[in-house]
C-alpha cells in the first residue's frame, strides 16, 4: 500500500495583524510540504466571532504573497474540500457534535459564568472534570426532560468534551519524541456554544484536519497542552487510524531577558513583528513591517528558517530552493529560539551583497528620482554596484549616494582641518592640469597618469588622494577615487576641484 500523500496545513485567525511566531509556522509547513512532496491548506480560523478584525485575512494572505510562500488550496485558492473558512463549516460540525452527544463521549452543560465563577470561589484550583462535573448543572446530572425543556426554552449551553480519569494519552511528537500525560490532570474542554451555533478551536480543529485529509500538524508550542485532547477526540470519532503526526515547535523568545517575543519588545528596540505594516482598525494605530522597513521577503524566510532549525552544516545563506532541500524537522530545536533581530539585519546586508546591482538598482532608481535628480537607469546601476556592499537597506543608499549626483555645496570641518594642507589648493590646481590632459577618463585612463605625476612629484599619495576626495565628495567618504572621477567625467571632476579650492583656499 503506498503512503498518504502529505497534507499541512496553516490555520490563522483573522483576529488582527499576523505576527512573526505565525510567518514562521506558516514557513515551516510550506517547507516540509514542499521537501515531502506534498500540499499546503490556507484555512482561516473564525470561530472566535468577537475577536474578528476586518481586513485580518486580506492582510494575511498579502503576507505570504509577498513572501514567497504558496499555498496549493484553501481560502481564495480552490480545493475540493472545503468551504476553508470555519465559520462556513456550521452545518458540518453540528453533525459531529451530535455524534459524540449519542455516544456519550460528550454532554451538555447549561452553567452560566456566574455559577462558574462561584464554583471556582468555592473550590480550590476548580476544573470542569470527571471530580466535578456531578455538581454542575448539565446532561449527567439532570433527566433528559429538563435538559429538552431547557434547549426547548433557548436557555444557552455548551457541549463539553467527557474526559475519562485514570488513563495515559501518548503524543508521538516529530520534535520533542513520545509526550505521555495522564487524563486525570485535563479538563472538560468546551467543543460546542449554543449562542453563536460555532465550535471552539478544539474540535472544528479535528473535524477539519480529518475531512480535508492533514497527514501531519506542524504548529507552534503553545499547542502542545492541547495535543493530548486533540489525540482523545480523534479516539473519540473512531479516526485513529487517521490521525496526524504532530510537531511542536519551538517558541521565538524575546531577544534579550526572558519570555515570548511581543510587539512591545520590537516596539522597544526599533524593529518590526509583523510581516507587513498593519493599520489596525480598532485603535488606528499603525504597526511597522518588515516589508516596509526595507527588508527582502528572500532575506527575511532565510532568517526565520534558522530561528529553531538547524540545517547541521556551517551554511547559512539559502534560498528558498535550498532550504526546501535541507528541511529536515527533525532537526528542529526543542528549546525556544531567541529573536536575534540584529541578524535578520544581517541577512538583508548579505542579500544585498549577493544581489545583481541590477535588481538593487531597480529598487534605488525611484529615491534617486524622488530627490529631484534625472539620473539614466545605467548611472544608477553604476552607483548601486559600486555602494551596495556598505548597506544593511536601499534606503541607506541615498545619503551614501547623494554625491554622486550632487556637487558638494560645504565641506565637512573635520575632515578639512584634517585633509586640506597647506599646499593642497597648489596641488590641486596643478592636478586640474594633469587630468586635463587624459582623453581617456575611464579609471584605466586615469589612474596611472595621476600615479606618474605623484611620483614625479615626489608628493605623498594620501595626501593628494585624501585632498582630492574632498574637493570631489565634500568629505572623507565613498568608494576609489578614480572610481569616483570617472563616473562624474573630466568636465564635472575639475569644476569639484576648481570649486573646492575657491571655498577652502
Amino acid at each position: 500500500m503506498s503512503e498518504k500523500k502529505v497534507r499541512v496545513r496553516f490555520a490563522p485567525s483573522p483576529t488582527g495583524a499576523l505576527h512573526i511566531g505565525g510567518v514562521r509556522t506558516a514557513l515551516y509547513n510550506y517547507l516540509f510540504a514542499r521537501q515531502q512532496g506534498g500540499e499546503l491548506i490556507f484555512r482561516i480560523e473564525d470561530t472566535d466571532s468577537n475577536r474578528f478584525v476586518p481586513g485580518a485575512e486580506e492582510y494575511i494572505i498579502e503576507s505570504f504573497r509577498w513572501l514567497g510562500i504558496k499555498f496549493d488550496e484553501g481560502v481564495s485558492f480552490g480545493g475540493d474540500k472545503g468551504p476553508y473558512r470555519q465559520s462556513e463549516r456550521r452545518e458540518i460540525y453540528k453533525q459531529y457534535v451530535q455524534q459524540l452527544l449519542e455516544a456519550g463521549k460528550a454532554y451538555i452543560a447549561f452553567d452560566t459564568p456566574e455559577e462558574l465563577e462561584a464554583k471556582r470561589n468555592e473550590i480550590q484550583n476548580f476544573q470542569y472534570d470527571a471530580r466535578t462535573r456531578g455538581l454542575m448543572r448539565n446532561s449527567l446530572t439532570m433527566s433528559k426532560k429538563e435538559v429538552d425543556d431547557l434547549i426547548a426554552d433557548g436557555k444557552q449551553y455548551v457541549v463539553r468534551f467527557k474526559i475519562e480519569p485514570g488513563e495515559e494519552v501518548l503524543v508521538d511528537d516529530l520534535i520533542r519524541g513520545e509526550v505521555r500525560i495522564k487524563t486525570d490532570i485535563l479538563d472538560d474542554k468546551v467543543l460546542y456554544k449554543s449562542a453563536d451555533e460555532l465550535p471552539t478551536y478544539h474540535l472544528a480543529n479535528i473535524v477539519d484536519d480529518h475531512l480535508m485529509e492533514v497527514t501531519h500538524v506542524i504548529r507552534g508550542e503553545e499547542w502542545l497542552p492541547s495535543a493530548p485532547l486533540h489525540v482523545l477526540l480523534y479516539r473519540a470519532f473512531g479516526w485513529a487510524d487517521t490521525m496526524p503526526r504532530f510537531a511542536h515547535l519551538p517558541l521565538l523568545l524575546k531577544p534579550e531577558g526572558k519570555g515570548k517575543l511581543s510587539k512591545r519588545d520590537g516596539d522597544r528596540l526599533g524593529f518590526p513583528v509583523f510581516p507587513l505594516e498593519w493599520h489596525d482598525p480598532k485603535s488606528g494605530e499603525v504597526s511597522s513591517g518588515y516589508r516596509e522597513s526595507g527588508y527582502f521577503p528572500e532575506a527575511l524566510v532565510n532568517f526565520l528558517a534558522l530561528l529553531g532549525w538547524n540545517p547541521g552544516t556551517e551554511q547559512e545563506v539559502f534560498t528558498m530552493d535550498e532550504l526546501i532541500k535541507a528541511f529536515d524537522i527533525s532537526r528542529c530545536s526543542k528549546a525556544g529560539a531567541k529573536f536575534d533581530y540584529k541578524k535578520g539585519i544581517w541577512f538583508n546586508h548579505e542579500y544585498i551583497l549577493n544581489s545583481p546591482a541590477e535588481k538593487i538598482a531597480e529598487l534605488f532608481a525611484p529615491i534617486v528620482a524622488n530627490n529631484g535628480i534625472d539620473a539614466t537607469m545605467e548611472q544608477v546601476i553604476k552607483v548601486t554596484a559600486m555602494m551596495k556592499d556598505r548597506v544593511n537597506f536601499v534606503s541607506e543608499l541615498w545619503p551614501l549616494c547623494s554625491f554622486f549626483f550632487i556637487a558638494p555645496e560645504q565641506y565637512d570641518e573635520k575632515t578639512v582641518k584634517k585633509r586640506w594642507k597647506e599646499n593642497s589648493a597648489q596641488v590641486m590646481m596643478e592636478l586640474v592640469d594633469v587630468l586635463d590632459g587624459i582623453d581617456d577618463f575611464t579609471i584605466e585612463g586615469q589612474e596611472p597618469v595621476v600615479m606618474a605625476w605623484v611620483q614625479s612629484k615626489e608628493y605623498k599619495l594620501g595626501d593628494v588622494m585624501n585632498a582630492f576626495r574632498l574637493c570631489l565628495v565634500g568629505e572623507g567618504k565613498g568608494p576609489g577615487m578614480f572610481d569616483i572621477s570617472a563616473f562624474l567625467g573630466k568636465q564635472e571632476t575639475i569644476k569639484r576641484i576648481k570649486k573646492a579650492v575657491e571655498v577652502l583656499g
